[in-house]
């Protein structure tokens, strides 16, 4: 359990936080609609793990990203956008493998995605991989790299080198049924992961995924269950619902204007990883991943121009 109360006591390390997983290209349709009909989509930076990177090194704290793109145009264009953000693209793998990429439907509500996976499943774990690691405070991983192997070996075994020497872990358990082998149970899987992180942040489409219909409060219970620490249970427009297993919070959300939801959950990350970084109590880093979601939704795109914390911070009375 971990108090909403209280900072993380977190060792220090030469990096706040390694996000591991996916770097793609989000093509994002320019009309709203759910359907996929649109003629017209713009090319985006995207992945989940990606984007949590690039949102929390705009924010100030110091990120390392690790990820697999492929020996083609479209990753050495997603490497120059890393190194130019400020991140040394050491741990971005290139395969021979062509980069990933998800379709994606603008939308105020929730995005349909497409996937086209062929690198981002690839990256391997490696001695510069495990340094990076030791050296940091807090890693993070979502459902993608464990969807497929050989990915789902990396992040295992990272999970035990960080469970073992006192990293923080954050899980996104963001489970869709196209990223798994048809004859793999991927909600086991995803359901076995949970207790060894320390946060999850489902959000709300997440956990019906994982649990089938039911309340927000029972969904919480659920992932309680299987072990969790701590529970952030995005719910869009309603804010947040959060529980440690002993006291359960819904937080509202900041957001007054939506142009686009993709990137939100990750814009969330971002925010409450930076908070974690700088030593603020868990309640208050929730609220900062609430107000970070709510400055991307006003903009189309996985990624926003965010502001430094404190601004942040002060825009949103935190």
């Amino acid at each position: 359990m971990l108090d909403l109360n209280r900072s993380l006591a977190m060792s220090a390390g030469e990096y706040d936080l390694l996000t591991v997983g996916e770097l793609l290209v989000d093509l994002i349709s320019a009309e709203y609609g759910d359907h996929h009909d649109a003629s017209v989509y713009h090319k985006y930076f995207g992945g989940s793990p990606a984007n949590i990177a690039m949102n929390a090194n705009k924010l100030g704290i110091r990120p390392q990203l690790a990820a697999a793109v492929g020996a083609d145009g479209l990753g050495k264009a997603l490497i120059r956008q890393v190194r130019a953000a400020g991140i040394e693209p050491a741990l971005i793998e290139t395969v021979e493998h062509a980069t990933s990429l998800v379709l994606v439907t603008k939308s105020r509500s929730t995005p349909v995605p497409i996937f086209y996976r062929g690198a981002d499943y690839r990256l391997s774990f490696s001695p510069g991989l495990e340094r990076s690691l030791r050296q940091s405070k807090m890693m993070h991983f979502s459902s993608w790299p464990i969807s497929m192997q050989p990915s789902r070996g990396t992040i295992e075994r990272m999970v035990e080198i960080a469970r073992a020497n006192g990293i923080w872990i954050g899980f996104d358990p963001n489970y869709h049924p196209m990223l798994w082998p048809k004859e793999e149970d991927g909600v086991g899987y995803i359901k076995a992961m949970i207790g060894k992180a320390d946060i999850v942040k489902p959000s709300d489409d997440d956990a019906e995924r994982l649990f089938g219909k039911d309340s927000p409060d029972n969904h919480i219970r659920r992932f309680l269950d299987l072990g969790a620490k701590l529970v952030i249970l995005t719910l869009g427009k309603d804010g947040a619902l959060v529980s440690n297993g002993k006291e359960t919070i819904r937080f509202p959300s900041l957001a007054a204007e939506v142009e686009d939801t993709t990137g939100a959950g990750d814009a969330f990350w971002s925010g409450l990883y930076a908070a974690l970084a700088q030593g603020c109590v868990l309640r208050e880093a929730i609220r900062t991943g609430l107000a970070a979601s709510a400055f991307k939704l006003k903009y189309t795109g996985a990624l926003a121009d965010l502001p430094r914390l404190d601004e942040l911070k002060a825009r949103y009375g935190i």
